[in-house]
């Protein structure tokens, strides 16, 4: 005799579970694109002074690295639901042309307004370096991942779209650390940012590193009961 569990309707499923997922990534953009529209606006009024002159005198960086990053950081943010790329692998597929020219387009603009843009008073070398070394990690990550894809590699891709996804959106934890630090020094000397700015994106590294081997062993589970 075969016994059919009652149905609970208390109990979510996977793909509801999932959620908190993108919307966490979601609401780590907020400070970020907020900031970026900010920027742009800016630019489109044409109110320039001592702190923004370097972005008046050389925009075209600015506007494609905000817009690269809003549209990276945001339809990214839906890649992290193993459910939901499963279900709609077409979408997950037609998403990815878009995010990876996104994110290059925001990580390679980055890297030029890093070494390009004159430092601003209160930043320094050290601070500079960490973007060129993290920023480079991102376009790494995405040139790996695209290569893994293309061989068939789908857990050496997951792994290396999820490090630079993470990198992608160490604007939003730079927010939580260096707010703090905002509050009680008023303007964090260079090397203090640059420590802060390089422990948020170590943070979002090993966040993401956690998120995708953890996804990768359950579904490597999954397919051992079949």
């Amino acid at each position: 005799m075969t016994t059919i569990a009652p149905h609970r309707p208390d109990v979510p499923t996977r793909p509801r579970r999932e959620w908190w997922i993108p919307a966490s990534l979601l609401a780590l953009t907020l400070v970020p694109v907020a900031a970026g529209v900010f920027r742009v606006a800016e630019l489109a009024a044409g109110e320039a002074d001592a702190r923004n002159q370097r972005f008046f005198d050389s925009p075209l960086p600015v506007v494609v690295h905000v817009l690269g990053a809003c549209v990276y950081t945001v339809l990214g943010a839906f890649q992290f639901m193993p459910s939901f790329r499963a279900r709609r692998p077409r979408w997950h597929r037609w998403s990815g042309r878009v995010l990876v020219p996104a994110g290059l387009a925001a990580a390679l603009s980055g890297l030029w307004m890093a070494v390009w843009y004159p430092l601003p008073a209160h930043d320094n070398d050290a601070l500079m370096l960490s973007r060129l070394v993290f920023g480079s990690l991102m376009v790494a990550g995405l040139v790996l991942g695209v290569l893994a894809i293309r061989r068939r590699d789908v857990r050496t891709h997951q792994r290396w779209m999820a490090r630079a996804y993470a990198v992608a959106q160490g604007a939003g934890t730079q927010a939580i650390v260096l707010g703090p630090m905002v509050l009680l020094v008023d303007q964090p000397g260079g090397n203090l940012k640059a420590a802060g700015m390089t422990v948020a994106w170590v943070v979002n590294l090993a966040v993401a590193e956690w998120l995708v081997r953890r996804s990768q062993a359950r579904s490597g589970q999954s397919r051992r009961r079949v």
